[in-house]
């Protein structure tokens, strides 16, 4: 037993080693990643490291990097699962090392280093992220190493994919995590092994408790990798449905014990401050009021509140908050996060490949619940010829890639994405800050059409992308660094 706990320990550490050929490019990544983070850093620090403040609107407020959430410095600041608990069950619990890191600088030198130690980690899950990556189109795809530097170079050219690195949301955590299990994956089909229970456990536990979506992704993954077997009922028992009763019974505790007496501390401040305000109302009006009977004047003053209840109501209904959201298909806990009237057509061309890819100048990273419109639209015609060649060699390596049995398995969990965005809406006025979850599928599919090609057709393929990369790279750094200054 502990040998062989030794030699499966052995082998997932072995997994994170550097190869060879991948020291230098995975050098640069991290060179890059780790000054764009400097910059990210830069723009909020002064406010960000002093200690003993309000935490949770000094974050929230000041942090305004498209419709990200800084709810990671919170948590690394005062420990508590402040995300929303149903969609992130187990994120909290993976920062808490993190938060007494913090604790222990704050204790230590008065500074709070949330910032900086979650830049280190995003550099960290930047650079893995990309061997990983790089792995698939290299040990998978069975590319050329230059075709697979190229590639996966090409990937961290796009905009929302350098930007899930520098921000403290969960998506770059996410983007590691789906691609390393698709990595995992694929060796597995290679050497025509099966997961096991205890490896479907573990890769659950973190890609579901980091987003509980991402946990049908990994039993995608291990259905193309078991096949039927799956099915069996020892292994569907304790493999699938074992691990989502126990997550969701924790998300239950969890929101009973955290979340529940938050929702009703403030329900219950909201309903005093409207009593008092209510009563201030009436103290105002009765005062002035030429009226003299106590029933008249309790009537009259009715008749006033609702006309205020209305006015604020249109008023909120007009706020970027309300009216970029789209209306929702239902009103149950999952159902309000859908958006059935946000035009599908528009998203794909300006929030799903546009935006992730290429950086839009108006209304640069600004927020769509605090202003930007759902739809921005590039300026320049060049912007949609790039994304037109982008999309156009992703739908011939969708073709060409598939009939092979990995591509499946990686199209079927961005098919899942797709259904819950574009199908029931989710998230769709910012898909964009989705990119983690999917944006990888471009340089598979990438990679299958690379596979395809010969002479002088692949040739023209890497000097068409090699002139995409530098295009991308430049167009985007400019503008992050317009923003972040």
């Amino acid at each position: 037993m502990i040998k062989t706990i030794k030699n499966t320990t052995g082998k997932f550490l072995n997994t994170f080693r550097i190869k060879k050929e991948e020291r230098l490019p995975a050098l640069v990544i991290t060179l890059l990643t780790a000054a764009l983070n400097v910059l990210a850093v830069s723009k909020f620090h002064a406010a960000f490291c002093k200690t003993h403040q309000a935490i949770w609107g000094l974050f929230v407020n000041k942090y305004t990097v498209s419709g990200f959430d800084p709810i990671t410095y919170c948590v690394l600041t005062e420990w508590e699962p402040k995300y929303e608990i149903y969609r992130h069950p187990l994120l909290a619990y993976f920062e808490y090392p993190l938060y007494l890191l913090n604790y222990a600088i704050v204790q230590l030198l008065d500074y709070n280093a949330a910032q900086v130690i979650i830049a280190v980690i995003l550099v960290f899950l930047a650079c893995y992220t990309w061997i990983f990556l790089y792995r698939i189109l290299r040990e998978i795809i069975a590319l050329s190493r230059i075709d697979s530097l190229l590639i996966s170079f090409f990937t961290y050219s796009f905009g929302y994919v350098m930007l899930t690195f520098m921000v403290p949301d969960h998506f770059a955590l996410s983007m590691f995590m789906l691609v390393t299990c698709l990595y995992v994956c694929g060796k597995a089909m290679q050497k025509g092994r099966q997961l096991k229970i205890w490896q479907t456990w573990l890769i659950f536990f973190f890609t579901a408790g980091t987003t509980l979506s991402n946990g049908i992704k990994v039993f995608i993954d291990a259905f193309f990798v078991n096949g039927r077997n799956l099915f069996r009922p020892k292994y569907f028992l304790l493999g699938v449905i074992t691990p989502c009763l126990l997550i969701w019974c924790f998300a239950e505790w969890e929101h009973e014990a955290y979340a529940a007496p938050r929702e009703r501390a403030s329900l219950s401040k909201r309903i005093k401050k409207g009593k008092e305000e209510r009563a201030k109302h009436f103290k105002t009006f009765r005062d002035t009021t030429s009226l003299k009977d106590s029933t008249a004047i309790a009537k009259a003053f009715d008749r006033k509140m609702r006309r205020i209840i209305h006015a604020k109501y249109v008023a909120d209904h007009k706020q970027p908050w309300h009216t970029h959201k789209g209306k929702p298909m239902g009103d149950s806990k999952f159902m309000k996060w859908t958006d059935e009237t946000t035009s599908r057509t528009d998203a794909l061309v300006e929030n799903i490949f546009g935006e992730p890819i290429q950086l839009h100048k108006k209304h640069l990273l600004e927020d769509v619940l605090r202003g930007r419109p759902v739809v921005v639209r590039y300026n320049n015609a060049l912007n949609y010829i790039v994304e037109g060649f982008i999309v156009v060699l992703f739908l011939a390596g969708i073709i060409i890639g598939c009939r092979q049995r990995f591509f499946l398995m990686a199209l079927s969990g961005v098919a899942f994405d797709a259904a819950i965005h574009l199908g029931l809406g989710f998230g769709l006025n910012e898909a964009f800050i989705m990119t983690g979850h999917w944006i990888f599928i471009i340089p598979i599919a990438y990679g299958y059409l690379f596979s395809r090609m010969k002479g002088m057709k692949l040739g023209s393929l890497r000097a068409l992308l090699l002139t995409l990369m530098c295009f991308l790279f430049a167009y985007n750094i400019t503008l992050f660094v317009r923003f972040f200054q």
